[in-house]
């Protein structure tokens, strides 16, 4: 089995992937030999088949947004595999996991190999990185003084920093931000999923500055 390998039947019934490769090889160094072979089952959209990591990871790189995800994970939050995964779908950057290095993979449903990971000790080593790199710090946070994401203008160049689940982001994070903002949220619950938040917050990123013409 591939390494990246999804096995089995999906929850419809169907089989994920394509299986061996029917007829003459293609002469081209983006495609994995096991693959052709094999058949390739991974979670990745069909003009990735049969290629190889590096190969996908290569193609990304030439289309990458210019905006990136962190997530403070100082008390191992669970969220930050549906973080890259999500990353992933966007076409992030990088993603910046600040504090702990080990997280939970499983959620990432293996996104992560063709997604650019960096760690930070602490959130004063991703506001070097930031400022750097010209980048601004967007806090994503329901507290005191927050802009609605709906309204706001994201910058083009940006971090998007998100808390734990529960505590949210730490001051120093607030406090090295240059901007707030929150979702709107209308039921009885104080915050949303760390995961969740994230999606919301690329997708609205995407809707201001993606070239939708670009989408696969």
């Amino acid at each position: 089995m591939h390494e990246d390998e999804l096995p089995g039947p999906t929850d419809w019934g169907t089989t994920v992937g394509t299986g061996p490769w029917e007829g003459p090889w293609p002469d081209d160094p983006r495609y994995d030999p096991q693959l052709l072979a094999e058949g390739d089952r991974r979670n990745v959209v069909d003009r990735y088949r049969y290629w190889t990591v590096e190969a996908i990871v290569a193609d990304l790189d030439r289309r990458r947004h210019p905006f990136h995800v962190a997530i403070e994970n100082f008390g191992h939050d669970l969220n930050i595999g549906t973080v890259v995964r999500t990353a992933n779908a966007f076409l992030a950057a990088e993603v910046h996991v600040v504090g702990r290095r080990r997280w939970n993979r499983r959620g990432a449903m293996v996104t992560d190999r063709y997604q650019h990971l960096r760690h930070h000790e602490d959130v004063g080593g991703l506001l070097a990185f930031a400022a750097e790199g010209g980048l601004a710090v967007v806090a994503v946070d329901n507290g005191p003084g927050a802009v609605p994401i709906e309204t706001a203008a994201l910058p083009e160049r940006c971090v998007l920093l998100f808390g734990q689940e529960g505590p949210g982001l730490t001051a120093e994070a607030r406090a090295g931000a240059a901007i707030t903002v929150s979702i709107a949220q209308f039921g009885s619950t104080r915050s949303i999923n760390a995961g969740v938040a994230a999606g919301i917050a690329m997708h609205g990123w995407v809707r201001q500055h993606a070239d939708l013409g670009a989408n696969r």
